[in-house]
């Protein structure tokens, strides 16, 4: 696990463009800092290195960057990945200043046992982070909900369920889904199955149909024989 309050120290990079492969298949990671609108600093660092502090810090907790006697508190802003072989490509680095707010984004963790999985209900988990806005001291490493909460169908937690410290702003939407409980597959086919009418019903439906036809249809041959009788004008001399 990587010491997130020691400093990370990350080399000047001249090389840019086609040489960043090379760069790569020697072990090393481009990055770039972004320093408050001046002009950004081009660097790099071993893979094992970036990647170690990357999944220990996420994109929400402050990093003590060095470049040569140059120092930055920064957070990790993007991460880039091989979308085939998963391997870390760049890393993006914004500098942030201590007595000002930032935005980060903070992992939300389900903690305890979830009621619903237990009996065989599926959670739907819609929602691994939020973001919030606080001074860099104050931001989360992650916030905490009971997943208690979860244990039949259709329930659900929200943003606005979370709870934070008063210095921290939750800026995501509260009404967004985290997690939800929903039906199975089985369960879907079954409600469906249940809604349906069996071939005896349907056949019987069908039939009923077809009767009403006939009864709302032409007249018998032998009736409309009889109502022409009974309307032509009588011989003369009978």
């Amino acid at each position: 696990m990587a010491d997130l309050d020691a400093p990370v120290a990350l080399a000047p990079r001249e090389i840019l463009g086609k040489g960043l492969n090379k760069l790569r298949t020697d072990g090393s990671i481009p990055a770039v800092i972004h320093n408050f609108g001046s002009e950004s600093l081009h660097v790099m660092a071993p893979e094992k290195q970036l990647l170690e502090i990357y999944r220990a810090a996420g994109k929400h907790h402050p990093l003590n960057l060095t470049v040569g006697d140059q120092k930055f508190l920064a957070l990790i802003k993007d991460a880039h990945f091989n979308p085939v072989k998963r391997r870390l490509q760049h890393v993006v680095f914004q500098a942030i200043r201590q007595d000002e707010k930032v935005e980060a984004q903070i992992p939300v963790r389900i903690e305890g046992e979830i009621p619903a999985e237990k009996v065989g209900l599926v959670v739907l988990h819609q929602l691994d982070t939020i973001e919030v806005e606080a001074l860099p001291r104050d931001l989360p490493d992650e916030i905490k909900i009971d997943g208690s909460r979860l244990a039949e169908l259709h329930d659900k937690i929200i943003v606005g369920d979370l709870t934070v410290p008063s210095a921290v702003t939750i800026l995501t939407e509260p009404e967004q889904p985290i997690a939800s409980v929903v039906e199975t597959k089985a369960q879907i086919s079954e409600e469906t199955t249940e809604g349906e009418l069996t071939e005896e019903e349907a056949a019987a439906e069908a039939e009923a149909a077809e009767g009403g036809e006939g009864e709302t249809g032409n007249a018998p041959a032998g009736a409309e024989k009889q109502a022409a009788g009974e309307q032509a004008p009588d011989k003369p001399g009978a």
